[in-house]
């Protein structure tokens, strides 16, 4: 049974990081015919810029609420984007890199599955990415497809054969095939920001990870970053 709001529309929880994933991710999930409810984290990142961009991605979604849930993973540390350790920069390795953040996406999806629940809303969507993307273990298919069964298994709503459907859109793109459909569904990437280690006015650093696929995202599908286009 699709579950609907009060003004008779099916819903999804859509992970909105207001970064280009989570945007492109939340424009499928619109464009599906879904109402939105954004949920975003203030989990003690040290690029905050985003916090204000996943505000205008989700108003650009016309999300019917937007929610920012305090996390405090900067108290449990581990990471470059919580802790006093330096971005990498002109990375190289195949290696999990340090901007990894211990069980993230394990925590994320599961407040967004907790509001999901209460809500009644039929999907959660993820804008996770195994193709070009920083080795993180949390952006796999197989991460998506176990945390799917635990919805099954761990809800009332799994118990009761409805549980929400873990949706990653993007799981199988590139990132030139996510800019290209973020041309197409309009999207004004210049809304939203990808960089891990951002300048005081919230300039990329245009050297970390997030920076250099997002380049060469925007490189492959011959388009121009708005984000660089003054630069």
């Amino acid at each position: 049974m699709v579950e609907l709001d009060k003004s008779g529309e099916k819903m999804a929880v859509v992970l909105v990081s207001g970064g280009m994933d989570s945007a492109v991710a939340g424009g499928l999930a619109r464009e599906a015919g879904y109402g939105i409810y954004a949920l975003s984290f203030d989990y003690g990142q040290r690029h905050r810029v985003e916090l204000e961009a996943a505000g205008r991605v989700s108003a650009w979604l016309d999300a019917v609420e937007h929610t920012v849930i305090r996390v405090e993973l900067e108290r449990i540390g581990g990471s470059a984007l919580t802790d006093d350790i330096a971005v990498p920069k002109d990375r190289s390795g195949s290696e999990i890199p340090s901007t990894y953040v211990p069980a993230r996406n394990i925590i994320f999806l599961s407040i967004a599955l907790s509001r999901a629940e209460a809500a009644g809303a039929e999907r959660i969507v993820i804008g996770a990415n195994a193709i070009d993307f920083s080795g993180y273990p949390d952006c796999r298919p197989l991460f998506i497809e176990s945390f799917q069964r635990v919805a099954e298994i761990g809800t009332r709503m799994g118990v009761e054969g409805r549980a929400p459907m873990v949706w990653a859109p993007l799981i199988d793109m590139s990132k030139a095939e996510i800019v290209k459909e973020g041309i197409r569904l309009g999207l004004d990437f210049g809304i939203t920001a990808s960089c891990y280690d951002p300048g005081p006015d919230g300039e990329p650093c245009d050297r970390c990870d997030a920076c250099r696929l997002r380049e060469k995202g925007f490189s492959q599908a011959g388009a121009m970053d708005p984000l660089q286009k003054d630069r």
